[in-house]
């Protein structure tokens, strides 16, 4: 174990590079991206921030919650236990992280209140820095 604050915890977790942030990154379309890498937190992620903006609630509500769930599945595989740090300043974690945000912004947005306080706090426990990071502080 190793000191985090001030508190013992799990070491943070650092997941992989996904594949398909390179494809973003250079301008592929991202419905094609998460079709061609279906567990792609990136790009779900991606597309629920474009149905966000575009006020299509719903679609990137779904979309947000389709990448939280990708996501998880990806961090258990990478020894996550349900707790600990995902540090944003680790590139191929923002993907899990713009997803959690993409999720309370929809779940706000549609008054779910138990799961925008649960996503707020999730995206806090995480890492502090990250709802900054993502606009939502």
């Amino acid at each position: 174990m190793t000191l985090h604050g001030n508190l013992l915890g799990p070491d943070p977790t650092l997941l992989p590079v996904d594949p398909a942030a390179a494809e973003l990154d250079s301008g592929a379309d991202p419905a094609k991206v998460a079709a061609d890498h279906p567990t792609s937190a990136i790009a779900w992620a991606q597309l629920a921030e474009n149905a966000l903006d575009a006020g299509e609630t719903i679609t990137g509500y779904a979309y947000a919650r389709t990448g939280y769930h990708r996501s998880l599945d990806m961090l258990r595989r990478n020894g996550w236990k349900g707790f600990g740090p995902v540090p944003w300043s680790h590139e191929p974690n923002r993907g899990f992280l713009r997803a959690l945000a993409a999720l309370h912004r929809a779940a706000v947005a549609i008054g779910e209140a138990d799961e925008a306080e649960r996503t707020a706090t999730f995206l806090t426990e995480s890492d502090p820095a990250a709802p900054a990071a993502l606009g939502l502080a």
